[in-house]
């Protein structure tokens, strides 16, 4: 059974950073692509930043792009989100999620992939910042 446990979440002020963490277990890590989406109240869930554990190819959405940095430690199992120079506007539920990289369709490319590309959720973690 795929699980995905995120953890480093919380208050931080404006300018400040935050990691997250994302622990994996129950399936073969290395030929997966790992996503972090994010949902604020009344919005639908977007994506942030995904990585290709095969490859560590990555993608990261515009509003991000140049402070949040991706990365994964295949040999635990994790995946982590940097956050730098947080925004009132980051404040959300960040969720990581995990497909198989064979079950997802590549040919656009791996900014491509959306939250119905995903078939593994884990509970999310708030992450809130303060003006």
């Amino acid at each position: 059974e795929v699980q995905l446990v995120e953890s480093g979440g919380g208050l931080v002020q404006a300018g400040g950073s935050l990691t997250l963490s994302c622990a994996a277990s129950g399936f073969i890590f290395d030929d997966y692509v790992i996503g972090w989406f994010r949902q604020a109240p009344g919005k639908e869930r977007e994506g942030v930043s995904y990585i290709a554990t095969s490859d560590g190819s990555t993608h990261y959405a515009d509003s991000v792009k140049g402070r949040f940095t991706i990365s994964s430690d295949n040999t635990k199992k994790a995946v982590y989100l940097r956050m730098n120079s947080l925004k009132p506007e980051d404040t959300a539920v960040y969720y990581c999620a995990a497909q198989p990289e064979h079950k997802l369709l590549w040919a656009a490319g791996i900014s491509s992939f959306t939250a119905r590309d995903f078939g593994s959720w884990g509970r999310g973690t708030q992450v809130t910042v303060s003006s």
